[in-house]
């Protein structure tokens, strides 16, 4: 193969996979790692792809898993790249996708150039960006790693060992309708009722590890009549599992309390999408991605951070996982750009991992 890292990550940009569309890239990827690497490519039940890569120069048989996600936010169809003195960006009408296809490119250009490497398993994720649902309903049985690798963070000197509690809200809230003009005393607004209980609830950053949000509300037919019916979306998180709910609780409680006063009706389900948890400092994972990155020269970051990974969802889920930067800045932006220097190291990280594995 003669193409480099920036000739590769512009291919995979240019193949469409919003979320709830990645099976084209999927199967390009398919066809790709069979062919390049060498690997036995499974896809699971959910459509996540599993490719499983023989070892190299190396008698090691403990495989390691690298992971990254197929999906893009919108909008992402029809994404042109444009490179500018070693820079990256879309032409200006789509984000450019390097969340996470960066990390893709670097995971595959580190496995098919690392001098040797033990067996890798290499799994490529749906529907990242709308709820970690490919980590979420991955066939966990089809993986033999033990330790995993998730290139989705920023720079390649950063590794994310831990992450929060998130809990999503569905919200419901039943009024009664009533004409706006004629008789607007009969009827209960939904939208009043919801907006009374978004004042009373504590949002944005609650604390240091904990935030709030609301994110979408609709309610509503038409202009002269009173609503009747308002569906909010609601999360929070918090790096304290024990914050995280307490702080849903409070939110439920607005709603309801809000609904009673005004004899409306509040529906919530809360559902907790994954538990907070933090990889073990010295955990053998975070050992090798330390010395890699010592290696090449940079001075290594552990962090924990309030967003979801699908490292959080496979620790949750018995391998031991961290995330590595892939190198872009300005995600899910028309703005988002990565430069050949920032996927040339991160490419280089994956490497040293590799090597210092086999």
């Amino acid at each position: 193969m003669d193409k480099n890292i920036v000739d590769i990550f512009c291919d995979f940009v240019q193949i469409d996979s919003e979320s709830g569309n990645e099976a084209k890239f999927i199967g390009y990827l398919q066809k790709l790692f069979a062919r390049e690497l060498d690997a036995n490519c499974t896809l699971d039940e959910y459509g996540n792809l599993i490719a499983c890569v023989p070892a190299k120069g190396s008698e090691e048989t403990e495989p390691l898993l690298f992971a990254a996600h197929a999906d893009t936010v919108k909008p992402g169809q029809g994404i042109m790249p444009v490179v500018e003195d070693g820079v990256i960006h879309s032409a200006g009408e789509t984000i450019l996708g390097a969340d996470d296809k960066a990390g893709i490119a670097e995971i595959f250009e580190a496995v098919r150039t690392a001098a040797k490497r033990p067996p890798v398993e290499i799994v490529i994720t749906r529907g990242e960006e709308v709820g970690l649902l490919g980590a979420k309903n991955l066939d966990i049985s089809l993986i033999k790693s033990k330790m995993g690798f998730v290139v989705d963070g920023e720079d390649a000197a950063t590794i994310v060992i831990g992450g929060p509690t998130h809990i999503s809200m569905d919200v419901e809230i039943i009024g009664k309708a009533a004409h706006a003009g004629m008789e607007p005393e009969k009827g209960i607004s939904a939208i009043i009722v919801a907006a009374e209980a978004i004042t009373r609830m504590p949002l944005g950053r609650i604390d240091h590890e904990t935030t709030a949000n609301i994110g979408t509300i609709h309610g509503g037919m038409i202009r002269n009549g009173i609503p009747d019916h308002v569906t909010i979306q609601a999360e929070c998180r918090s790096l304290s599992d024990e914050k995280a709910m307490h702080q849903a609780e409070a939110m439920r409680k607005a709603f309801e309390e809000a609904a009673r006063k005004a004899g409306a009706k509040a529906k919530v389900k809360a559902e907790v999408e994954y538990r907070a948890s933090r990889v073990a400092d010295d955990s053998p994972a975070i050992q090798l991605a330390q010395e890699a990155i010592s290696a090449l020269g940079f001075s290594p970051r552990l962090e924990v951070i309030i967003g979801g990974t699908d490292a959080l969802v496979l620790t949750g889920r018995g391998i031991d996982a961290v995330v590595l930067g892939y190198g872009g800045t300005a995600a899910h932006t028309m703005q988002e750009q990565v430069t050949q220097e920032a996927l040339e190291a991160s490419t280089a990280v994956i490497q040293q991992i590799l090597e210092r594995a086999a």
